[in-house]
């Protein structure tokens, strides 16, 4: 703490080039949405997410599907910014709560923070940092050992994550080659790359992006070392056919970091052993309901939801796949691959 005879000098605003800043670190306006609500609002209506910030997908739709009361206990296994938490933690009130989990060590203290502050007694919230395939342990651990009355889990990449260079998760920007959502556990994009020979990177890139391009690009890029997002995004545009226009450019390129993303970070096994465990997770009667972004991911929770109405560990599931509606497409263009499917547990449900 400075001393009154040696004040600490005032920082000054860092300058940008230009009217409005383009760096995601000198957009301070959207940095500070309580400040600045009047430029965060003008964002919005422009159908872009603020920096730092993330606007949550289907609510409404999640929400009825969840049909939530208050007095009941709700799981957001994907925290996030926590957009669709606050409205859970909404409903549960009064007598209920809100079970909170999210892997990022970043991102959690932050919306955990938020959501305090919303005014709601204490006892109605409770955060765990952990990946939400360990669901039924932590169910356990809080005393939920008949499980929960309403599951949400988010698979989708929240827009802090993308949008901030440092993370690594896009090509927009440079930043270092990273793409973990847990930035103190496993290996970076980077060394994945390193370490993977062209069949595997071949494999990968078609399993997890359905890349057309994927062997041409796998000879190009397999046991290279790209240190930053920049590097590996120049690199796929100099490996693809040079007929080949920007948007399909950019298409590949959206391809190879999102396949690099899943491989990162697991998440199909990840996704898979929490869909086994699911009903376990569930009260009698108790509604889930996921929102995923890849075909991929979709058709897991497909396949096991359909599995599980056989089995009877579910009394019924969507009967096809719920989108967002034009104007949430047209208001925020990032929901437009989102798709929504839920099930609700059978009555006879059996404990944990």
């Amino acid at each position: 703490m400075a001393s009154e005879q040696n004040p600490e000098p005032h920082k000054r605003r860092v300058r940008y080039k230009g009217k409005n800043p383009r760096r995601f670190e000198d957009k301070y306006k959207e940095l500070n949405p309580e400040r600045y609500t009047d430029t965060v609002a003008h964002v919005l209506a422009a159908g872009k997410t603020p920096a730092g910030q993330h606007v949550p997908i289907m609510l409404d739709e999640i929400m009825q599907a969840l049909s939530v009361v208050p007095g009941e206990r709700a799981v957001d296994c994907t925290l996030g910014y926590g957009g669709h938490a606050a409205e859970l933690l909404k409903a549960v009130q009064p007598g209920g709560c809100l079970l909170a989990v999210d892997q990022d060590p970043i991102e959690l203290p932050k919306t955990q923070a938020r959501l305090r502050s919303a005014g709601f007694p204490a006892e109605s919230l409770h955060c765990e940092r952990t990946n939400f395939v360990a669901l039924r342990a932590v169910l356990g651990k809080i005393g939920w050992h008949e499980g929960a009355d309403a599951i949400l889990a988010d698979l989708g990449v929240s827009s802090m994550q993308i949008d901030n260079p440092a993370r690594g998760f896009s090509f927009k920007h440079q930043g270092p080659l990273d793409m973990r959502m847990n930035p103190n556990k496993g290996i970076s994009a980077s060394a994945w790359i390193e370490q993977l020979n062209e069949p595997g990177f071949t494999a990968l890139l078609r399993e997890n992006a359905d890349e057309p391009n994927a062997a041409r690009l796998a000879t190009a890029l397999a046991g290279q070392i790209f240190e930053t997002t920049a590097a590996l995004a120049h690199a796929i545009e100099q490996a693809l056919p040079k007929s080949f226009d920007e948007d399909r450019i950019k298409l590949s390129q959206r391809r190879v970091f999102q396949a690099l993303r899943i491989a990162v970070n697991d998440e199909f096994k990840v996704l898979d052993g929490w869909l086994r465990g699911l009903p376990d997770c569930l009260r009698g009667g108790g509604r889930v309901a996921v929102l995923t972004f890849h075909s991929g991911e979709d058709r897991r929770v497909k396949k096991a939801f359909q599995a599980g109405l056989i089995d009877g560990h579910y009394s019924a599931i969507s009967e096809s796949v719920i989108r967002a509606s034009f104007s949430e497409q047209r208001d925020n263009p990032r929901s437009s691959s989102a798709k929504l499917r839920w099930a609700v547990r059978a009555p006879s449900a059996a404990s944990l």
